[in-house]
């Protein structure tokens, strides 16, 4: 296989989500190397997210696109079709591209889809060996099955607002949509897994993926401490729940990261805030200790560390091996060299003009994500796409 053509080079995928955790798992896959078909909705203008704006691309004249910064974060290397699957023709348009597809994936509320035939359950009768992945808010089965799932409501539901936040404010959720980019994750992962069956056995199967419990799988040892001990977690802001100093302390012009994870990082901080006889403290001197005395420690660590400006703390603790970093803003974040060097920011041409984007973190050595086409214009391949005869050929 040519290092161009990437790893999943023939790999068809029929996408019929839309807003963020569907459309992040076949963003990817088409990276690498898939041919992504995107379905929207021509009674809507397509995916809700081309009017979440703005920003807006502009074309030369400064007029409006429907390409949102919002859409066209998850939607390169994709054709935009438009099929009202509300219709007969619609629907046996999704039936024929589906006959040509290895990946269906879709992002209804359980059920939505079988009253038009395009349910796991009707497509498997014809196509066995398809894979069909459905994303919904709380899963296929359960007592909430019936409810509509964001991203917001899985992080309250989910529990990671409870986590997140100021110690005496309110819960807070990420700054991100982050419960559906990971549940977009966890979609790819099990994806691939079914594809890997499909090939050695001819068998497809659904995946059933719910963005709640995709939340809650990523509590991590947040869950498992209280699985634990019982004790609900509290929130601690920037605190870790585990280790101590592990936090964003403010200088004299700016905000640190401290993550001091061992006691031998903790002797040579403190050699550096001139502190040294912290280490040798018995309420400090281990990482149980800081824990238990948290609050005494950072009492004396939030003046020592605000005394020196953000390149002093920073440049001090890295030449004594102690993880430190600063907390940048996005201008500040797309203007390092370490983003130009690991090209996490790219240009592609789309229809009204050079747009910019965020580029996919994977780096593999023989066959490297590719970046193809730019996110499209709403139905911009239909008839391309519905008048071919192998309608998932570039």
């Amino acid at each position: 296989m040519a290092a161009s053509e990437g790893p999943l080079k023939g790999v068809k995928v029929l996408d019929l989500s839309r807003i963020l955790a569907g459309p992040t798992c076949t963003q990817l896959l088409g990276d690498l190397g898939a041919t992504v078909i995107k379905i929207e909705n021509p009674a809507t203008g397509g995916d809700d997210t081309r009017q979440w704006g703005p920003p807006y691309v502009e074309d030369a004249e400064g007029n409006r696109s429907d390409l949102s910064a919002y859409f066209m974060s998850t939607n390169r290397n994709k054709k935009s079709v438009a099929i009202d699957i509300a219709t007969a023709e619609g629907q046996a348009a999704i039936k024929r591209l589906a006959s040509h597809a290895d990946i269906l994936i879709e992002n209804f509320k359980p059920g939505g889809l079988a009253k038009y035939g395009l349910d796991y359950a009707s497509l498997a009768q014809e196509l066995p060996g398809l894979v069909y992945c459905s994303i919904s808010g709380y899963g296929q089965t359960g007592p909430n099955s019936s409810k509509p799932g964001y991203d917001l409501m899985a992080q309250g539901y989910g529990g990671i607002m409870s986590l997140t936040g100021d110690p005496d404010g309110a819960p807070m959720k990420v700054g991100v949509g982050i419960a559906d980019v990971m549940c977009g994750m966890y979609a790819t992962v099990g994806i691939l897994a079914a594809l890997r069956h499909r090939d050695q056995t001819g068998e497809g199967q659904q995946i059933d993926l719910a963005l709640v419990d995709a939340q809650v799988a990523w509590l991590i040892n947040e869950g498992v401490n209280y699985l634990t001990s019982g004790q609900v977690p509290q929130r601690r802001g920037n605190g870790h729940p585990n280790i101590v100093p592990y936090d964003v302390y403010e200088t004299a012009d700016g905000h640190v990261i401290l993550a001091v994870g061992n006691d031998g990082q903790f002797r040579r901080f403190c050699d550096f805030i001139e502190h040294p006889e912290l280490a040798d403290d018995p309420r400090f001197a281990t990482n149980p200790a800081r824990l238990e005395n948290r609050d005494a420690l950072n009492a004396v660590l939030r003046p020592a560390v605000q005394a020196y400006n953000m390149a002093t703390v920073i440049a001090e603790l890295e030449t004594r091996k102690v993880p430190v970093g600063p907390v940048q803003t996005m201008d500040q974040v797309f203007a390092t060299d370490q983003v130009a060097a690991r090209q996490m920011q790219i240009a592609m041409q789309a229809g009204p003009g050079e747009v910019h984007l965020i580029g996919n973190p994977l780096k593999l050595s023989r066959t490297p994500v590719t970046y193809r086409t730019a996110p499209p214009e709403f139905g911009a391949d239909t008839q391309a796409v519905l008048n071919a005869a192998k309608p998932f050929e570039d």
